[in-house]
Parts: structure tokens; C-alpha cells; sequence
């Protein structure tokens, strides 16, 4: 029986030697690295790009009125100035102002989810002829602009004799389509052998949507939440038509375009006053911010 002997290379003194170690795992490994630090980078100064104006307002808060226009510009006034923060709520009722915008965002989110969910539920688990066809009518208010809608709900205010009120200010944008259309593509992408073991154990559809559909779709409601506080939080042009007595209904967006002919010439508290509207929206985007990236992510799955 032959035998194969096997050689290994030796150095010039006899010795053998050891392969060469593969290097190809750690060039990738530090090219990959290479490429994070880069995208980070890029992530960082796209986000402070994003910010310079953020960062501007909120020194500019800071600065003495004479400075505001000083040439050439400066960043930090030549003292800081945390009173301005404070002088914003002796030029009109800017508390009022405040305390109406919260109201209005909260009960206008609240009244939004309840709606956009059940009507979501609806369009995306239950079956029913001409779910489609509705769907689609219902899809296409999407397309029309708020402004062409204001006359015809300012006129529905007038009838209903809710004119400078709460209602008026909470109820028209509280029924829109997009919050259906977010819930509803989320509630298609949830298992449907769900449902039908909760039907199996004796469950119908208002107690597997409360019971099994609601309770799955945080993360989508965290988006819902989001998008629509903001929506009311910020909204002037409605406030503006469906309000007259600006001082006891006022929301703040409206408060702040007044709050410039109260305060004339003072830039520095009306950055001030911008700075401080900002707090409250900054504030939910922190808290939610977990389930809005992950509700986002998952609405956009396609559903059944």
C-alpha cells in the first residue's frame, strides 16, 4: 500500500513554517466600520443642519432687544437674559393662550383615536358589502384642501350655534381620513388566526377588537397620537375663522400672531414665546419616540 507523505513549506534553516493567516474576515469587518462612522457623520451634520435654525431661535431668546439685529450677527447676545422666558407672560394672556391649545390637542387626539380606530377596524377586519368601494370614497376627502372646507364647516358651526367654542375648535379635523387609513393598514398586517381564535372562545368583534386588535396596535396609536397632537397643537387657520373672542378661546398659534402687534418691536420675547410653544410637542416626540419608530416601520407592511 503506497502512502502519501504530506510536505509542509520549511524556511531555509528546516524549520516548517505556518500558512499565512486569512485577513479578507477583518479588511470587511473594518470597512464596515469605516462605512458607519461615515454614515453617522453624515446623519450628525444632515440633524445639525436641521437644527441651526432651532439653535439660533433659542439664543436669540436669550438676547437683549438691541441686539437682535446686530451686525454683523452673533450667536450669544452680550448677556443672557432667562427673564425673557418669563416677561412673555406679561405681554397679554399667553397662560390663556397655552391652557386652550392643550385642551384643544388633547380632546381633539382623544375624539381622533377613538374614531380612527373603530372606523379602522371596521374598513380592515370586518367584512361587509361595499367596504372597498367606501373605503376609497372615504380615502379621496384626502385630496381635498383644508381651505376650501373652512367656509362650508364655518357655516355648519353657525347652524349648530358653536361658533367660538370648544367643539367648534375639536370636532371638524377630528374626523379626517388619514388616522383610518393608519390604523386601518396596521390592523390588516395583524394575524387573522387571532381573531378567529378569539371568536372560537366565544368573542365578538367590539370585544376582540378591545380585547385582542387595540392592545396589539400601541405602536400605531403612538404614531396616531403623535401626528395628531401636532396637527392641533400647530393649526391657525381654523382657530383663526372659528374663534372671536381671542382672548378667552385663543390657541397658541393664534396667540402668537397677535402676541406681535402686543409686544411691537420685542423680537427677543417672541422668540421667547416660539421657544416655549415648542416645549410641549418636543416633549411627547421624547416619550413616544420608541413606539413611533417602531409604528411607522410596521404600517407600512402590507396587509392581507
Amino acid at each position: 500500500m503506497s502512502t502519501e507523505t504530506l510536505i509542509r513549506p520549511v524556511d531555509t534553516s528546516g524549520t516548517p513554517t505556518a500558512s499565512a493567516p486569512r485577513t479578507r474576515g477583518v479588511e470587511t469587518t473594518t470597512g464596515s466600520k469605516i462605512r458607519l462612522v461615515i454614515a453617522h457623520v453624515c446623519v450628525y451634520v444632515v440633524a445639525l443642519i436641521f437644527m441651526a435654525p432651532l439653535i439660533y431661535a433659542f439664543f436669540s431668546a436669550l438676547k437683549p432687544n438691541s441686539e437682535m439685529f446686530s451686525m454683523p450677527p452673533t450667536l450669544v447676545g452680550s448677556e443672557i437674559k432667562w427673564s425673557n422666558f418669563v416677561d412673555v407672560f406679561a405681554y397679554g394672556p399667553f397662560a390663556t393662550y397655552i391652557a386652550n391649545s392643550f385642551i384643544v390637542a388633547i380632546l381633539g387626539t382623544l375624539v381622533t383615536i377613538i374614531v380612527s380606530t373603530t372606523a379602522g377596524y371596521a374598513f380592515g377586519r370586518l367584512r361587509w358589502k361595499g367596504r372597498d368601494t367606501v373605503f376609497v370614497l372615504f380615502l379621496a376627502t384626502l385630496m381635498v384642501p383644508a381651505e376650501v372646507l373652512v367656509i362650508p364647516m364655518f357655516q355648519v358651526m353657525q347652524w349648530f350655534d358653536w361658533v367660538d367654542t370648544y367643539q367648534a375648535l375639536v370636532l371638524p379635523f377630528a374626523f379626517g381620513a388619514f388616522g383610518t387609513f393608519l390604523m386601518r393598514q396596521f390592523f390588516r398586517g395583524i394575524p387573522y388566526e387571532l381573531e378567529e381564535a378569539a371568536r372560537i372562545d366565544g368573542a365578538g368583534p367590539i370585544r376582540t377588537f378591545l380585547t385582542i386588535i387595540l392592545p396589539l396596535s400601541k405602536s400605531a396609536v403612538a404614531v396616531l397620537t403623535v401626528f395628531t397632537f401636532l396637527s392641533f397643537w400647530n393649526s391657525y387657520l381654523w382657530p383663526l375663522i372659528v374663534t372671536v373672542d381671542y382672548d378667552a378661546l385663543g390657541t397658541l398659534p393664534v396667540g402668537l400672531a397677535s402676541f406681535a402687534g402686543l409686544t411691537g418691536t420685542r423680537w427677543d420675547l417672541q422668540m421667547a414665546a416660539a421657544i416655549i410653544s415648542m416645549i410641549p410637542t418636543t416633549v411627547l416626540v421624547i416619550v413616544l419616540q420608541k413606539h413611533l419608530v417602531k409604528g411607522i416601520a410596521m404600517a407600512g407592511l402590507g396587509g392581507r
